[in-house]
């Protein structure tokens, strides 16, 4: 899990993270898609909707929502993807366990998803702040702030690990 601001993205961190180390040089590619197009998109001015990046590849989902008290949240991981989350506009509290500390329910393959029980850490995201998620990150999306529901627009972007 790494969790920053979107503007930090340009920094000499990430130009080396993103960098092929003898791994998958397309997954780097990949991520480095997904955070380009947060950055070069006015992802405000964006209504719902899915716009494929590089197919089912790389896309991202515009989100809009209110969310929601932590008694309606619920933990998910994802084998295929890789999250990045980025909060647009409004604030909301991000779950994240290591999904090694939690039980995991049945794995729906067709929509790459996984239900997980147990506890985890909240971190506060702010507009500009994104968080990137691998398969092993589980995560409880949309909470809301001291359980004061508030609007948020917000962009996933889906990575796909392997090809």
């Amino acid at each position: 899990m790494i969790v920053d601001q979107l503007s930090n993205v340009d920094s000499p961190f990430y130009a080396g993270l993103l960098r092929s180390h003898g791994g998958s040089f397309k997954l780097a590619e990949r991520l480095t898609l997904g955070l380009s197009f947060l950055q070069d998109t006015d992802v405000l001015a964006l209504g719902p909707s899915r716009i494929e990046l590089d197919g089912d590849k790389v896309f991202a989902m515009i989100q809009h929502y209110d969310t929601k008290p932590r008694s309606q949240g619920f933990w998910e991981a994802h084998r295929k993807y890789i999250d990045i989350q980025y909060v647009a506009a409004g604030e909301e509290l991000m779950g994240y366990a290591n999904i090694a500390h939690l039980d995991a329910g049945d794995y729906n393959a067709a929509k790459d998803f996984i239900l997980l029980q147990g506890e985890g850490s909240f971190i506060h995201m702010h507009p500009g702040t994104f968080i990137i998620l691998g398969p092993q990150d589980a995560h409880m999306p949309q909470i809301a702030v001291d359980d004061k529901p508030q609007p948020v627009k917000k962009v996933v972007v889906k990575v796909a690990v392997d090809d």
